[in-house]
């Protein structure tokens, strides 16, 4: 069993403090790399050279086309993977995007579905909702949307999206089974699930999981392989995949230099269906 997390009990504590966090990202733009609750504090903030965004997202899979087709603040690189190399989006769908941030991936979404088709993105933080929807202004993206939200509890109907995107959120939600359960819902029948995300592939000793910035900073609120496969047969999901990618624990390692956090989570590739259903 984990340790209890002492600054973090619960889980409106933990929304608070991932809400305060990406707050702070959005404000700063991303420049200083750090992604804790107190950037004074952190374990997980960049040292002086760190690697930009562009840098950051090149290492974990995006082209310098994608990430020259984007509005510049758009990609604040916080993401570790790229959901879009296994959406397989089609023009004419509707994308729905969980922690949309400032919006990068819900634009290149754009790209992919073209005029015809349509991306939400949802996020609870009000200022990197700000900054995306001013971004979807520069850009142009008349065919983007960013809604407030929870990933617990989306603002959308039933049905709605043909494909469900993500990158590196689903790991700071305090009720991940809620969060494919909603997923479900929102998903089209036949519909699909496409999210890039952190795993647990150790258990963490106890430094790091009662680490606040660790928590907010995608290292301790990682699941297993196992979990998450659980929670998404529970929600109802077929064709579940997920693929542990080992090449990227060494960009994990610069999210908290010298605490040896890239020998307890991997970036995973996690894809799932929702069945069609052929009776009531």
């Amino acid at each position: 069993m984990k340790p209890a997390e002492p600054a973090l009990r619960d889980a409106e504590q933990i929304r608070d403090a991932v809400r305060a966090s990406y707050g702070r990202v959005a404000d700063k733009g991303g420049k200083d790399g750090c992604c804790a609750p107190a950037a004074e504090t952190s374990s997980c903030c960049a040292p002086a050279g760190a690697p930009t965004a562009e840098k950051k997202s090149a290492r974990i899979g995006y082209s310098e086309d994608e990430m020259k087709a984007v509005p510049d603040g758009a990609n604040l690189g916080l993401g570790c993977g790229n959901p879009q190399a296994i959406a397989a989006m089609k023009p004419g769908e509707v994308v729905l995007d969980l922690g949309a941030g400032a919006g990068f991936d819900a634009f290149l979404a754009a790209r992919q579905v073209g005029p015809s088709g349509r991306v939400i993105g949802v996020d609870m933080t009000h200022e990197m909702l700000a900054k995306a929807r001013a971004n979807a202004r520069k850009g142009g993206f008349g065919n983007v949307e960013f809604r407030l939200g929870e990933i617990e509890n989306l603002p959308v109907a039933d049905n709605t999206a043909d494909v469900i995107i993500s990158n590196c959120v689903i790991n700071l939600s305090p009720d991940k089974a809620r969060v494919f359960a909603e997923a479900f819902r929102a998903l089209k029948p036949g519909g699909r699930l496409a999210v890039s995300d952190v795993v647990r592939t150790a258990e963490f000793p106890a430094d790091i999981a009662a680490d606040p910035a660790l928590r907010c900073g995608c290292v301790s609120g990682a699941a297993s392989i196992g979990e998450i496969e659980g929670w998404l047969r529970a929600a109802g999901f077929e064709s579940i995949a997920i693929t542990p990618r080992e090449e990227s624990r060494a960009a994990i390692a610069d999210w908290a230099p010298g605490r040896g956090v890239e020998r307890y989570v991997v970036s995973a590739d996690i894809g799932a269906v929702k069945p069609k259903r052929t009776c009531c």
